[in-house]
């Protein structure tokens, strides 16, 4: 049983060092998604007020002239 002991001491520290570096890399990618995230819907808004924007001056172009003053 003593032969066992460091070869499982040791597999234990390898796979702790494992999930560590793992819990790191899940923290790191949670992060940056969030950032992306934040900027999708950043840009999410600003295509809604260009859009809006643009259907207002198809409004305005597509409505008729009024008649000059002289008429």
């Amino acid at each position: 049983m003593n032969d066992a002991s460091p070869d499982l001491s040791s597999r234990l520290e390898t796979l702790e060092a494992s999930v560590a570096h793992q819990e790191r890399m899940l923290g790191e990618l949670n992060e940056v998604v969030t950032l992306q995230w934040r900027k999708i819907d950043g840009l999410e808004r600003l295509v809604s007020q260009l859009r809006e924007e643009f259907q207002n001056v198809a409004r305005q172009r597509d409505a008729p002239e009024p008649p000059p003053p002289h008429y």
